[in-house]
């Protein structure tokens, strides 16, 4: 099964690390994805930039609006994901802890199992 794992944190808190704790939270993190990318079960992982560089699409009552930044404000802002593979809901929340452990920007991760959808194919 496919699982999207979410991490979220105060924006803040994070792009406002030196470079230095930034490399330190980074090294710690491959840490924990190495074994699971040598497993084959890590798919893409990515960091997003921060909501101020965001553009939001809402749909208009004509028109679709075109934003700048995010719609929500919140203090907690969506920052990451992975993509991994695995059996279980078990292996996924043992992943998120142990990213939990070494991060100390998170807030919190959130596991959505996802398909990957391709028109014309099944969703697999």
């Amino acid at each position: 099964m496919l699982y999207a794992i979410l991490c979220y944190a105060n924006e803040e808190t994070v792009f406002s690390w030196s470079k230095e704790e930034e490399d330190a939270v980074m090294a710690k993190l491959h840490a924990v994805q190495a074994p699971v990318a040598q497993a084959g079960k890590l798919g893409p992982v990515g960091r997003l930039m921060p909501t101020t560089a965001a553009t939001t699409v809402r749909k208009g009552k004509e028109e679709p609006l075109v934003l700048d930044g995010p719609f929500a404000e919140t203090k907690e802002a969506l920052l990451g994901f992975y993509v991994v593979d695995f059996e279980t809901l078990d292996e996924a929340v043992a992943f998120s802890k142990e990213l939990s452990a070494v991060n100390p920007g998170s807030t919190s991760y959130e596991i959505r199992p996802f398909y990957v959808f391709r028109p014309g194919e099944a969703s697999t």
